[in-house]
């Protein structure tokens, strides 16, 4: 079961479909948009055009860059979103609206204008799961190197980033990982005090348009 919250504050459970998308957001430079925050606002209401409808959005957070001293403070996000189609279909989505805001990329973790991840698609594991296993174990210094050369889902570092879990708490906490069998709010729970003290909520959700955030 996912249970998330509306733009009105209301509690809603509903089976987890595998049309439905865990997405995270987050951006450390400006826009033609505007600011970072500005920006985050942008993408999330730009999804419905690209077939992603929204169902819940997170407040905004300001969370320090990774690594540290990488750039300036990121403005982060989570959504769920509904979409008729795959998983690869949605991560094109995801890359036309990056693109549209002016996202480039140069190398990983760089200060960025948009970066729009998709962090899972229901309860599915992808390509597989020894494919998943290897991407979850690889050490912080071929993490900087490498990149998958295909879609892996659920994230492979979601569990590990209080960017996401924090805010992905606030509107799917019983979302399950399909691989540890463990909650969003039990991932966020167990991540280090010092790291969720760093993320600072401001920005209600409401300052998404309320017309794009539907129930189911």
């Amino acid at each position: 079961m996912l249970g998330h919250s509306n733009s009105s504050g209301a509690r809603i459970s509903t089976f987890m479909y595998s049309n439905t998308f865990l997405v995270a957001v987050g951006s450390n430079l400006p826009s033609q948009t505007g600011s970072s925050a500005e920006t985050v606002r942008s993408a999330l209401t730009n999804l419905p055009a690209e077939g992603l409808h929204l169902a819940a959005v997170s407040r905004f957070h300001r969370s320090p860059a990774f690594p540290a001293g990488s750039g300036p403070d990121f403005v982060n996000a989570c959504a769920v979103v509904r979409g008729e189609m795959g998983a690869v279909e949605a991560l094109a989505a995801l890359h036309r609206v990056e693109e549209a805001l002016g996202r480039s990329r140069t190398h990983r973790w760089e200060a960025r204008k948009i970066d729009l991840d998709l962090l899972a698609m229901g309860d599915a594991v992808l390509p597989d799961l020894a494919t998943f296993t290897r991407w979850t174990s690889l050490p912080l210094e071929a993490q900087m190197r490498e990149v998958p050369d295909q879609l892996i889902l659920p994230h492979p570092r979601m569990a590990d980033r209080a960017f996401v879990l924090i805010p992905l708490a606030e509107i799917a906490p019983r979302w399950r990982h399909p691989v540890s069998g463990k909650t969003v709010a039990e991932m966020a729970a167990a991540l280090p005090e010092a790291e969720k003290a760093a993320l600072q909520a401001f920005d209600p959700a409401t300052s998404v348009d309320e017309t794009l955030v539907n129930t189911f």
